[in-house]
């Protein structure tokens, strides 16, 4: 049997339409972070994967470094250096509370010739900060590795070394670590958190 669909009686009044309840959904608040975790992604970031070594490897404190972290790139095969040797290295340094950007790199400065020339120093002088010292009185000649500096351990004042010879990025490492408002806010822990990968080419033994 089929059923027709009924037809509208003339003159009546259509039905009223179907109420509609709308739903409406709160924003979720995104996720917040800490300055300390955001400095400290970047300083992960701001770390190249090139190399198949630091891929497969992963950071371990340096012993009595105050909490430098290295991680080896290539392995040396020469000496070690001792307190008052003469030491020549390239370095790439980075700052991670600026999402790692590169304040100076040794090979960026090139002599007559076009060269990259080593920065040099002497071990146990107090010449560079005790971050980079510590991780080179650990390495061989030969030895490429990537550091993380903590703010203890680098900069604690303009005239340690290795400083930039550029005056403006000079000018923007050292107002970024010593911002009095920023540290006067807590962030000390962060703002002088430097990386650096560190190749050492030799070594001047003391006599």
């Amino acid at each position: 049997m089929v059923i027709a669909a009924a037809a509208p009686v003339a003159g009546a009044a259509p039905p009223p339409p179907k109420k509609t309840k709308t739903v409406t959904l709160a924003a979720a608040s995104p996720l917040t972070a800490t300055r300390r975790h955001l400095f400290l992604a970047a300083a992960a970031s701001a770390l190249p994967t090139a190399a198949a070594s630091a891929a497969a490897g992963r950071f371990t404190e340096i012993p009595s470094s105050g909490g430098v972290k290295a991680l080896e790139l290539r392995e040396g095969s020469g000496d070690v250096p001792a307190d008052g040797d003469q030491v020549a290295i390239h370095y790439y340094g980075r700052l991670a509370a600026k999402q790692g950007w590169r304040f100076d790199s040794t090979y960026d400065h090139k002599d007559a010739t076009g060269d990259p020339i080593p920065f040099v120093f002497t071990v146990g002088s107090g010449k560079v900060i005790p971050g980079i010292e510590a991780a080179v009185k650990s390495m061989r000649v030969g030895g490429l590795r990537r550091v993380v500096i903590p703010p203890s351990q680098g900069y604690q004042n303009t005239s340690q070394e290795p400083i930039p010879p550029n005056f403006f990025d000079r000018q923007r490492l050292f107002t970024t670590i010593f911002n009095p408002t920023r540290l006067a806010n807590g962030e000390g822990s962060t703002l002088g958190i430097v990386i650096f990968d560190i190749e050492l080419l030799s070594i001047r033994q003391h006599t």
